[in-house]
């Protein structure tokens, strides 16, 4: 798949749609950028911390304090 895009003059460039959709490029993504015999080779930096990649994701839908009250059969005890 070959793909064209154009310098500008603060030397950034757009990574085509496709091409970002295919490899799971998002906003705020860290590239990494090396030179290797004349070519310049973009790699998707390694993540940072693990738990960050996923601090946020789930929702239960109730706040936490319920959540574990529940799990410990806390709720309705009172």
């Amino acid at each position: 798949m070959c793909m064209k895009t154009v310098v500008s003059e603060k030397g950034q460039i757009t990574i085509p749609k496709a091409l970002r959709l295919r490899l799971g490029i998002r906003p705020g993504q860290a590239l990494q950028v090396e030179e290797e015999r004349g070519r310049m080779v973009v790699t998707k930096s390694e993540s940072g911390d693990p738990v960050e990649e996923v601090f946020g994701i789930l929702d239960l839908g109730r706040p936490t304090d319920q959540l574990i009250a529940s799990l410990r059969g806390e709720l309705g005890k009172e």
